[in-house]
């Protein structure tokens, strides 16, 4: 199952994109999205999803 990012919480801070393994974060002016045919929750990678870990306001979130 893939993460999402709930946008009505999310303060478009970036952190989350840069650390993202697959790449599958994106934005498109102060959205951040997902995709979820990317998403992996950084399994092989990290222990958990990294975005997770970094969202300092809890915006990503599963699927």
């Amino acid at each position: 199952m893939a993460f999402k990012i709930e946008l009505d919480l999310c303060n478009a801070c970036g952190a989350c994109e840069s650390e993202c393994p697959n790449r599958a974060i994106s934005h498109a002016g102060k959205e951040y999205k997902i995709d979820p045919d990317k998403c992996t929750q950084c399994d092989g990678v990290y222990d958990s999803p990294m975005c997770a870990q970094l969202c300092n306001v809890d915006a990503c979130v599963p699927a």
